[in-house]
């Protein structure tokens, strides 16, 4: 039986209909989950009961899991998991964001030479307004650009810095000397190609800081207006959770960022699973 199937977004994105993560998973069915995953970007699925240790086995199955710099952040007895939660040691709100740097336009582990590949989101729970995903289709970004700007950029590379990105939104260093030493900047492509679709996309995003060989003031100023241009309406599909939802992207042509919520009276705890890649 094929998967069921229903557009998210004109342009790219899917949500799997009727599919129980918890019980389906078999091999025959993620072949099909993985074609359409490079076919739309992102899949949704609805209602689910995913505990941690099947969230592990099905990031798994896309290949090696990333154990995040912020270990603060991961899941008791499961480093793979890195959780987003505002709750308190009492399980009360905080007041606190648990990573101001996820509000801006990003790619998970474009700070690391092996980048991000698929990033799964499950929703445990979620507030009841703000607290949304928005997705922007690098892809389609690099598209509308006419061949001169094509041109233009085809042979420039960044600097990508997880530092850089952390202390510039959290208004603190929330990174320890070792977290720095182990992420250390990674140049990447500004352009790059999908190794399983071959279509080029624009690389960039909140961890990218400079471009190499340009003065750093211009190349900042530089990076920001392409992502500035990048994140058109048009391109944009912006997810409301429901409690239970399992959402699966892909880093290699799409930023997302999260939208803020009331840290100090709503509930939010998401956790999230992020698959190594190949670099660029």
């Amino acid at each position: 039986m094929s998967l069921q199937v229903k557009k998210l977004h004109k342009k790219f994105g899917a949500e799997i209909i009727n599919f129980d993560l918890s019980k389906s998973l078999n091999n025959k069915y993620f072949k099909e989950i993985l074609k359409n995953f490079n076919e739309y970007g992102i899949l949704l699925f609805r209602n689910q009961n995913l505990s941690i240790k099947n969230q592990v086995i099905f990031g798994r199955k896309f290949g090696k899991v990333l154990i995040h710099a912020v270990n603060q952040n991961h899941a008791k007895e499961h480093p793979e998991i890195y959780v987003l939660s505002n709750l308190d040691n009492k399980g009360q709100p905080s007041g606190k964001h648990p990573d101001q740097g996820s509000l801006y336009w990003h790619t998970d582990g474009s700070w690391r030479k092996n980048t991000g590949q698929a990033t799964i989101m499950v929703a445990d729970i979620i507030p009841s307004k703000g607290g949304e995903t928005h997705f922007c289709c690098m892809e389609n970004a690099y598209d509308s650009l006419g061949d001169s700007n094509k041109q233009k950029i085809i042979n420039l590379f960044a600097y990508h810095n997880l530092d850089f990105s952390r202390n510039r939104r959290h208004g603190h260093d929330p990174l320890s000397k070792k977290q720095k030493n182990n992420a250390p900047p990674v140049i990447h492509p500004v352009v790059r190609t999908h190794p399983s679709t071959k279509r080029k996309s624009l690389f960039l995003g909140d961890h990218a800081e400079y471009i190499e060989g340009m003065d750093y003031s211009k190349g900042r100023n530089f990076i920001e207006q392409l992502n500035k241009l990048a994140t058109k309406t048009q391109f944009i599909y912006k997810h409301k959770y429901k409690e239970g939802d399992v959402l699966v992207w892909d880093n290699r042509r799409l930023l997302h960022k999260g939208t803020k919520y009331d840290t100090a009276k709503e509930k939010r705890v998401m956790r999230r699973t992020t698959i190594i890649g190949e670099a660029p």
